[in-house]
């Protein structure tokens, strides 16, 4: 298999991490992985907060996410990556109205996956966690209102490397040749 067949099948939802702290240099290899993302328009609408102190990583779960899923094992997690969307008025606004394709969510999954990616590569685990108060996190980290969170990536040295415990659908379930 490739390199990046190998990476791909290291990449798992982490959600159990050692408390060992990540380097802000490994940190930084990661956000600069994020940054270099393609987007619609090149409008790069991706925003990163970094959270590290136990405190605000803990008060940004228990006041930015939402009720109902216990994320205890979040607070493993020597850093959580908080990621926004700061939106342009054409590429953003206007071109999804008449596409009905939401280009900003797109890019923040390509800018977040490659993020998680070269985490991997270091051997760093991640989560991607939806479940979040957007005015709430933006609140904790300090955003301005035109920064609109979108989710949180947990990140930390795995305390296990579990096989995917869930299959993955088949090619023939989830394509249309035509």
């Amino acid at each position: 298999m490739s390199q990046l067949g190998d990476l791909l099948l290291k990449r798992f939802s982490c959600r159990a991490y050692t408390s060992d702290p990540v380097a802000r240099a490994d940190v930084e290899k990661i956000l600069e992985a994020a940054r270099l993302a393609p987007s619609a328009c090149n409008r790069q609408p991706w925003r990163f907060a970094v959270v590290t102190e136990v405190a605000q990583r803990t008060r940004l779960l228990d006041e930015g996410t939402l009720p109902g899923l216990g994320m205890t094992w979040a607070l493993q997690a020597p850093v959580i990556l908080v990621l926004g969307m700061k939106k342009s008025l054409i590429t953003h606004r206007v071109a999804p109205l008449l596409s009905k394709v939401e280009y900003p969510l797109l890019d923040l999954g390509i800018a977040g996956e490659q993020a998680v990616l070269q985490a991997t590569e270091l051997g760093l685990g991640t989560c991607w966690i939806g479940w979040i108060r957007p005015k709430e996190v933006r609140r904790l980290v300090g955003w301005p209102s035109d920064i609109t969170p979108q989710a949180l990536i947990t990140l930390g040295w795995p305390a296990a490397r579990p096989q995917r415990s869930s299959p993955r659908l088949s090619l023939n379930e989830i394509v249309t040749w035509c």
